[in-house]
């Protein structure tokens, strides 16, 4: 029980209690859930973090409903085939929302890209969109996009942008999160580790913050569960030597 101790000091900046058992198994055979839990809270003193209430959301007209293409398929065989995409906000300390668009790839649940903007727009997600096929160097052949009915994704813009581009739209049945699961995982961990544990004044506080851990923390260190405890990046890397 020391060296358990003892290893769970070494990751006190290891943020919740899902990461400390991810980190854990990487070195230890079996790690059983309720001793963590029990030393974390005993030896470690660690709180739980409390979610915040949800802002109200203005609904838009939707202009197209696609169908669920994928139905809860999250496991594609190769990169770039599938993205989910979708909206959550950070209220800074004066009370204003920042808000934030992001891309998922499902092959390895790495953030493809991120955009932020004081407005909930169907702009900021067809320029999260076009930022995502430019740093992922993917063609827009064979793409399927999935997202919630959101005004802003079956809005006449962003439609025509991805038909445009050859895009496969795809959505989850209204009402149904679960249709869109690891797009919500994705920011239940950026909220957990980023977002609840800062005061943020500025807009441009969050929107460093938030690039910052996507793409140097959560690509490229951060293990994940669905890769078997690999990086995205690691992850990535692998297919790339088998292809």
């Amino acid at each position: 029980m020391r060296k358990l101790v003892s290893t769970l000091r070494k990751l006190i900046v290891v943020n919740g209690f899902k990461h400390f058992i991810m980190i854990l198994l990487v070195s230890w055979d079996t790690v059983s859930k309720t001793t963590v839990h029990k030393y974390m809270n005993r030896e470690l003193q660690l709180y739980s973090i409390c979610r915040r209430k949800r802002p109200a959301y203005h609904r838009g007209l939707a202009h197209k409903i696609f169908p669920n293409l994928w139905k809860r398929n999250f496991s594609p065989e190769w990169p770039n085939r599938v993205w989910c995409t979708d909206f959550t906000y950070m209220t800074l300390t004066n009370g204003t929302m920042r808000y934030h668009c992001s891309i998922i790839d499902l092959y390895d649940r790495s953030v493809v890209a991120g955009e932020n903007s004081s407005f909930i727009t169907s702009s900021l997600a067809v320029r999260t969109f076009e930022k995502a096929l430019s740093s992922a160097k993917a063609t827009s052949q064979n793409l399927i996009l999935h997202s919630d009915q959101g005004s802003q994704f079956t809005s006449a813009e962003f439609v025509q942008h991805c038909r445009e581009l050859g895009i496969s739209q795809s959505m989850s049945r209204a009402g149904c999160p679960y249709d869109n699961a690891p797009m919500e995982r994705d920011y239940n961990t950026l909220k957990t580790e980023l977002i609840y544990q800062h005061n943020f004044e500025t807009a441009a506080e969050p929107d460093y913050a938030v690039s910052e851990f996507a793409y140097d923390w959560y690509n490229q260190i951060r293990p994940h569960s669905y890769n078997g405890y690999l990086t995205p990046f690691e992850k990535r890397s692998e297919c790339s030597i088998k292809q």
